[in-house]
């Protein structure tokens, strides 16, 4: 079965969509979407499909779609997907949108009822899980070889001098982080949080956030607009009753430690994947064969709801600092309204 697919919002991340998708032999590219025409025009050449200027444009086409990639940006890389993402979900077409879910917590909680109130599947590109190092370190979480999870360690640091709003930083990179983070040690309960501007910035571009979680497993998150790419672009360590397990920059190193031996378990580059840049594949693929064997709206992974709890714990984050108090994520949701 071949899924017809559409891309709207076709920049440098939906061209990396529109790519995936082209060389996907389950996949063909019918249509591309962009407010920008000459953007659109450029990619119905490139990667196949008829160009449009509106989702509207696109929906009254006719076209029949089994699968839509959001990627348009905005405000904190997130203002814009909620109109597009409400347009296909409401028509019945299974959307694949870019991180974050919203910069704002109601437009998010929108989605995610709309999907699951017509039975969409809805998926958000948290491609940071999708890598076989990530998935052999759940197994091993999964099979008990760490035992009671204990704590999180996880740093996740970029070189981006934007200055744009003052939560940029948190809003735009950390989803990824916090969705690792609820991968492996569950819903986060409470939140502390202390940020602060680098040299010469405006915006809040350096974190550290303390974390409980509902299951009791504490841990941190350390995050940086500031950080050359000489350090790595993020590490993971989970540590358990029995042992615990370090992650470096997604899918390139992932070493088991056993707490009562010196033997360790290491592995480079599990499945071929090299680089960051390669784990777009892997999650974009994952969903479509998710859509394909039939996955049903509420056993979608990497789902709209998972973004959805992870800009959640930024928002708590955000008010600890805002009231220099320790936030429940409880207390996030009863203000957007709450997640049923």
């Amino acid at each position: 079965m071949t899924l017809r697919v559409a891309v709207v919002g076709v920049g440098n991340i939906g061209s990396i969509h529109a790519s995936v998708y082209k060389e996907n032999p389950h996949t063909e590219v019918v249509a591309v979407c962009d407010i920008v025409k000459e953007k659109a025009n450029k990619a119905a050449a490139k990667f196949g499909g008829k160009a449009f200027y509106s989702v509207k444009e696109l929906l009254d086409s006719g076209i029949l779609l089994d699968i839509v990639s959001v990627c348009t940006k905005g405000e904190e890389n997130g203002s814009e997907h909620f109109t597009p993402t409400m347009e296909l979900l409401e028509a019945g077409i299974p959307v694949l949108g870019e991180k974050p879910i919203s910069n704002d917590i109601e437009e998010g909680k929108q989605m995610v009822e709309l999907a699951r109130k017509n039975r969409i599947p809805y998926a958000v590109n948290l491609n940071h899980r999708f890598t076989p190092a990530a998935e052999r370190a759940k197994e091993w979480v999964e099979n008990d070889r760490l035992g009671k999870i204990h704590m999180i360690n996880m740093r996740m640091w970029i070189n981006n001098p934007v200055e744009s709003s003052p939560w940029f930083h948190l809003r735009a990179l950390h989803p990824h982080s916090f969705d690792v983070i609820r991968y492996f040690c569950g819903d986060v309960k409470r939140v502390a949080a202390f940020v602060m501007k680098g040299e010469g910035r405006s915006i809040w571009s350096n974190a550290q956030i303390i974390l409980e979680f509902e299951n009791g497993a504490i841990g941190n998150l350390v995050g940086s607009y500031d950080a050359g790419a000489s350090y790595g672009l993020e590490q993971c360590e989970v540590i358990g009753s029995k042992g615990r397990f370090v992650l470096e920059d997604a899918c390139e190193q992932l070493t088991y430690y056993p707490r009562k031996s010196i033997e360790t378990e290491s592995y480079s580059y599990l499945g071929g994947m090299r680089t960051f840049q390669e784990t777009f594949k892997s999650r974009i693929n994952s969903f479509v064969d998710q859509l394909r064997s039939g996955v049903a709206y509420d056993q979608v992974d990497g789902s709209g709801e998972d973004a959805l709890k992870a800009q959640m714990i930024i928002e708590a984050a955000i008010k600890s600092w805002e009231t220099g108090t320790i936030v429940d994520v409880k207390d996030v949701e009863l203000i957007s309204g709450g997640v049923q």
